[in-house]
């Protein structure tokens, strides 16, 4: 399984959407897009948003902390 989270160190969704992965014993890649320009235009380039956090969870999309899709999609 794949799943990259692509966020800020100041989005406090971010944290909590890392948080709520780890307790869950999902391993994940997270990018920092106020660093990475690559992976922040990736990241628009596959969710059209530039807000945060975006999830990728093997190639699906979603925007933002959403507890129940992220749930259906890893099969929690």
């Amino acid at each position: 399984m794949s799943v990259i989270v692509y966020s800020t160190p100041s989005c406090p969704w971010c944290n909590k959407a890392k948080e709520y992965l780890a307790s869950n014993n999902v391993s994940f890649t997270d990018y920092d897009v106020a660093k990475d320009y690559d992976k922040a235009m990736e990241m628009v380039r596959k969710s059209g948003q530039q807000g945060v956090p975006v999830l990728d969870i093997n190639g699906n999309i979603i925007v933002g902390f959403d507890k129940v899709n992220i749930d259906k999609l890893l099969g929690l």
